[in-house]
């Protein structure tokens, strides 16, 4: 089932209020804008009209992998859907949560919890893209910006179709398929980590959990758990 509303202040603050309030799994909150959207530790995230902004909620059951790792049940859906207007050799996925297409970031993925509930948030640059400091920014149009609806209608689906692989067949396949996604192995990479400290390394893989592996310069890896990882 998919809500809409002309503006909120944020999808995920809503979708956590009544994840709260007993909301069951499989609800869908879009905003045609927001006027506090949120990413990432905290961040600004921009929310102009004819972009995507949309939450979820997910009852996490006790067999179910960590619930950190349903950020990849969202960027592999996210890919996938976004491929039929891009095409798959245009995108990557860069971990932790997100979406590159021709190497610049179109996406973000959020995820909160309250109880036994975890709210995955999704802003997607269909029409527009923000200047952010430090970053690429890049949305949908040039490849023919998608109606948001429409858009969500088919990312619900897919997230739809991988949240039941996710809990029926655990993280193994997802994790197979996040990284035919991702960019390729060797790509260099920073990390900048929650202690304030950075590590540059070549892309490893991820690990059985889902972790970052980084091919350090003395040949050693580091498997990086929390961060934000750019390209170099």
């Amino acid at each position: 089932m998919i809500r809409t509303v002309e503006a909120t202040a944020s999808t995920n603050a809503d979708m956590l209020g009544l994840a709260a309030a007993g909301e069951p799994e499989g609800l869908w909150l879009r905003a045609e804008t927001q006027t506090s959207g949120r990413g990432r530790q905290g961040r600004n995230w921009a929310s102009p009209r004819g972009n995507l902004f949309a939450s979820t909620i997910v009852r996490l059951h006790p067999t179910d992998p960590s619930a950190a790792t349903l950020a990849f049940v969202a960027a592999v859906a996210l890919a996938e859907v976004t491929a039929a207007w891009t095409g798959r050799e245009r995108l990557s996925l860069k971990w932790p949560n997100d979406l590159l297409l021709d190497g610049a970031k179109m996406s973000g993925i959020l995820l909160e919890r309250t109880g036994d509930a975890v709210v995955v948030g999704l802003g997607v640059n269909l029409a527009h893209h923000p200047d952010v400091p430090g970053r690429v920014t890049t949305s949908l149009a040039l490849y023919g910006a998608p109606d948001p609806a429409l858009f969500l209608e088919e990312l619900a689906s897919a997230f739809a179709r991988w949240l039941a692989r996710w809990r029926g067949e655990g993280l193994a396949p997802l994790r197979e398929k996040w990284l035919e996604l991702a960019h390729p192995r060797g790509s260099a990479l920073v990390a900048n980590l929650p202690d304030g400290t950075s590590v540059e390394g070549l892309f490893d893989g991820l690990d059985a959990d889902g972790a970052l592996i980084l091919r350090l310069a003395d040949g050693t890896s580091r498997v990086i758990h929390a961060g934000d990882v750019f390209l170099i």
